[in-house]
């Protein structure tokens, strides 16, 4: 169980004046032992990228072969203010992955460590600006979002859970959270029946998958449309991605405020921590590696999607 982890992130973030520091102050109190806060400065405003790592007890960190969990709470920012008073639904992706990230900590001091590491990053920007999109209102983010991946999506990252908000649309239509098929390298790939499985048993729901296109696994600044930026990290890595997007049954503005759901961020943080529970031990695979090593062989590789393409810019 996560509510108190995610109740007490909520509170935290819920702050006009909150920033990386104070989270990671919260972490490290906890027993947390490696976290990195980088202060971030764009055109228009500043925000915090914060980045934990969870050292796993056969990882990478102490030489071990379990393989590397990223996860990213992805967003434009936690608050919209002045404009809108109080923590925005957009904030949903960074409580998720900073609940996991204290749940984890919290484990460890009880003695329960994980097999692999895991890597969490997020930003804190009480302050963000927004922008207009259809059927409603997004929240934008005071740096680009390459600066975002440069700082949040990190090279020793094998498979990456990317968290995000994703209430403005009409395609994904139940309160709760789901899952998107794999990304790697410019291909949509199956959806990956072990993290199925992990939804099902966690949720004791059926699994919901919500669709993507070739649009969405674009990087931003194309001028094409993109659902949000829940699969933004997969235009920065050579590891798979899955977008885990917490959802409603209606069209939410992510600028909106009093809007976000406890018992939703929890189900989605709590999936995210069975999955590395599973990945570490190599009981959950994002992708087939033999099936995907033949798609590259019959077609080719598709990089060119992680690029801006031949945009005059």
């Amino acid at each position: 169980m996560t509510l108190k982890q995610v109740i007490e992130i909520y509170e935290l973030l819920d702050d006009a004046r909150v920033d990386g520091e104070k989270v990671a102050a919260l972490l490290k109190a906890r027993g947390a032992q490696d976290v990195q806060v980088t202060p971030l400065q764009g055109e228009r405003g500043r925000t915090d990228s914060i980045k934990i790592h969870v050292r796993g007890s056969e990882g990478r960190s102490a030489g071990g072969q379990a393989p590397t969990l990223g996860i990213i709470g992805r967003l434009g920012g936690i608050g919209a203010r002045p404009q809108m008073i109080g923590l925005v639904s957009d904030a949903d992706g960074a409580v998720a992955c900073l609940a996991v990230a204290l749940k984890m900590t919290d484990m460890a001091v009880k003695g329960d460590v994980l097999a692999g590491d895991v890597i969490l990053a997020t930003h804190i920007c009480p302050g963000a600006p927004t922008k207009p999109h259809d059927p409603v209102p997004m929240m934008d983010s005071p740096v680009d979002l390459a600066t975002l991946n440069a700082n949040e999506v990190d090279g020793r990252m094998e498979a990456i859970l990317s968290i995000d908000t994703t209430k403005g649309n009409r395609i994904i239509n139940h309160r709760g959270f789901a899952i998107s098929p794999t990304v790697k390298e410019g291909y949509i790939l199956r959806v990956s029946d072990d993290l199925v499985g992990i939804m099902e048993f966690t949720s004791g729901r059926k699994a919901r998958v919500f669709p993507i296109s070739m649009q969405d696994i674009t990087p931003y600044g194309n001028g094409i449309y993109h659902i949000n930026s829940v699969l933004q990290p997969c235009v920065a890595t050579g590891s798979p991605v899955v977008g885990v997007a917490i959802t409603a049954e209606t069209a939410v503005p992510g600028c909106a405020t009093g809007a976000s759901h406890p018992v939703d961020i929890e189900e989605a943080s709590r999936f995210c921590i069975e999955v590395g529970k599973a990945f570490g031990t190599g009981r959950c695979r994002f992708y087939d590696e033999e099936e995907f090593g033949r798609i590259l062989r019959l077609y080719g590789p598709m990089n060119r999607l992680q690029t801006l393409g031949g945009m005059d810019t």
